[in-house]
């Protein structure tokens, strides 16, 4: 397997180890000005929740992994018209002194995603449920009408 140099200081990568951990972030050093996407310890846990959105003929839909909360620590708003919000959080255990802790793997601390709606929601209809670890959020669209067509006969 051959090293090659990267362009970016003197950091060489193993382009051809698909399990290599050595991944060139071009944004890492690119200063951030948004709240959302700054993190801060409240905030690192879960910012890389993951969420999907894909768009049937019906609906947009939304499906956010969740793994441990309740639905009542999860909150799905929308805000400044069609601006879709899902946010929560996860507490920390409550650490017992007689524990030893060998491993924390588990993430704690807050989310919140954004994501601007289409024109095409129909916004008074959002559904939202939550099984098995997964929000499922249900945003209807509205029907496209089709165009009145009338034949118009040819004289002549």
């Amino acid at each position: 397997m051959a090293m090659i140099p990267s362009f970016y200081g003197s950091r060489r990568s193993n382009v051809f180890d698909p399990f290599s951990l050595d991944v060139w972030d071009p944004f890492k050093d690119f200063p951030l000005s948004s709240s959302l996407t700054s993190q801060t310890p409240e905030t690192s846990a879960f910012v890389n929740t993951r969420i999907d959105w894909k768009e049937t003929p019906e609906a947009h839909v939304f499906k956010a992994d969740v793994p441990g909360l309740k639905k009542e620590e999860v909150k799905v708003e929308v805000e400044d018209d069609r601006v879709l919000q899902i946010s929560g959080e996860r507490n920390m255990e409550k650490e017992d002194k007689n524990d030893t802790w060998h491993r924390v793997e588990r993430s704690s601390g807050k989310f919140m995603r954004r994501f601007r709606l289409p024109e095409n929601a129909k916004m008074d209809q959002i559904k939202a449920s939550m099984e098995n670890g997964v929000l499922t959020v249900t945003v209807p669209k509205l029907e496209v009408k089709k165009p009145d067509v009338k034949a118009i006969d040819i004289s002549g």
